[in-house]
């Protein structure tokens, strides 16, 4: 939810106009509201100086006001309030709205997982790395279409930040790639799973975010699970180790980035993509081949390209544009903390696609490990929510606090000034 543009307020008595410019930060989701700097734009020619404070905690299910000076009445007071519990009304479409970006992120995942196993085991095309400079140049261009057709609005950013952001994740992807080619595919899957703690690292040292004991709990079991599904050998060599700890930090770096940037830079995610994708795409058009020869030893432009292949190359792309998306939805509408545990969902659903459906071996210890990993999921969820729930009614009892604080001195004042015309209207009567 975004509550935009500028309201206009107006205080009769003091002959002034005060434009209330409510400023959400992004498009981020209940649990992560905040809004910060000055929130309202004054333009006044009266002795005292209107000074005020929007106050949105943490979790915004309420809004509310303090005031250092008795410039509103509690009639616009009411109206503003009025117009924030209106747009706040959006919460439930909103809601919907994560669920849908998870449910497609998860979705347009698995599907792109099991096209490129079919494009890279059965058809034989290595170019891991090179394909995914195709993936994020077709969604730059599906973007561009949209936007050439109105279906969403291109916005003008600092395009330094941007810049810098799409060439970090597109070196992430790289070294997750270059770690997979150095590493056992035991030791590839224990970096994986080291980018949630190391988010929460992260987030908590410089982002100053706090995880109650009950989330680091579920995180944990989370990862046990994951482990026992997933890594099998750990084989450790010395510049293998080194690939997998720049890409950890590049990956957990980059994703907190994704959320970040929306916030602080007020866009949402179709626009970050839209600006970030042709970055990303030219970083690994020059490193993709180069990554791809090295980890293969093969050359992409001497691949010979049969029809099939073509085919499931395209549908790749396609699929892409929707995992492009949904990722960075995903991260804005809710946390890169929450986009990591669905990824680890993700790996749980293509390990049990795989023994359907392509008859991958499957064991118990996979079994039992999906089981426990669905188990952390499970407790994830229910501890968000109900610290969610928490945080709602917190806020509520603040925000009726605060509105008594404001409207009762307003009131009296009101009740003073209607007293003294009283007595002034007898005063005149009398003579």
């Amino acid at each position: 939810m975004f509550i935009s543009p500028s309201f206009l307020v107006s205080y009769d008595s003091a002959s002034i106009l005060i434009i209330v410019e409510l400023k959400f930060i992004s498009r981020i989701p209940v649990t992560a509201w905040s809004c910060r700097g000055p929130a309202f734009i004054v333009s006044a020619e009266a002795d005292k100086e209107f000074q005020g404070l929007l106050r949105a905690p943490i979790h915004n299910i309420s809004v509310f006001f303090e005031f250092s000076g008795l410039l509103t009445t509690p009639r616009n007071f009411t109206f503003i309030q009025g117009i924030i519990l209106r747009e706040m009304g959006e919460m439930p479409s909103f809601q919907l709205g994560v669920i849908g970006a998870l449910f497609l992120s998860v979705a347009s995942s698995v599907s792109i997982v099991i096209c490129n196993k079919a494009l890279m085991s059965n058809l034989g095309f290595p170019f891991a790395t090179t394909l995914t400079s195709w993936h994020l140049m077709v969604t730059f261009c599906t973007l561009h279409a949209a936007h050439r057709l109105n279906l969403f609005e291109s916005k003008s950013i600092d395009m330094k930040p941007v810049m810098l952001f799409g060439i970090l994740n597109g070196v992430s992807i790289g070294l997750l790639n270059l770690s997979l080619g150095f590493n056992s595919i035991g030791f590839y899957q224990m970096t994986k799973l080291a980018i949630i703690p190391f988010t929460v690292l992260l987030e908590t040292l410089f982002l100053k975010k706090q995880f109650s004991q009950k989330i680091k709990l579920s995180l944990f079991v989370l990862l046990v699970g994951v482990g026992i599904a997933s890594v099998t050998d750990l084989q450790l060599n010395f510049v293998g180790t080194i690939l997998s700890l720049l890409a950890i930090i590049t990956t957990c770096v980059g994703q907190i980035l994704t959320s970040t940037i929306q916030k602080r830079l007020n866009v949402s995610s179709t626009q970050l993509l839209y600006q970030s994708a042709p970055f990303q795409a030219a970083i690994l058009f020059v490193s993709g081949p180069l990554v791809d020869q090295f980890l293969t030893r093969k050359n992409v432009f001497a691949y010979k390209y049969s029809s099939i292949v073509l085919a499931f190359i395209i549908l790749s792309c396609i699929i892409s544009v929707s995992v492009n998306f949904s990722t960075f939805m995903v991260i804005g509408k809710t946390s890169p903390v929450t986009y990591q545990v669905l990824g680890h969902l993700k790996t749980c659903l293509v390990l049990g696609f795989g023994y359907t459906l392509l008859h991958d071996p499957f064991t118990m210890r996979n079994i039992a490990g999906i089981l426990v990993a669905i188990f952390g999921m499970g407790l994830y969820s229910y501890f968000c929510v109900q610290e969610n729930k928490k945080k709602q009614s917190v806020d509520l009892s603040l925000a009726s606090q605060m509105k008594d604080k404001d409207s009762t001195p307003i009131l009296g004042m009101q009740d003073k000034e209607t007293s003294h015309d009283a007595k002034k209207s007898t005063k005149d009567s009398l003579v």
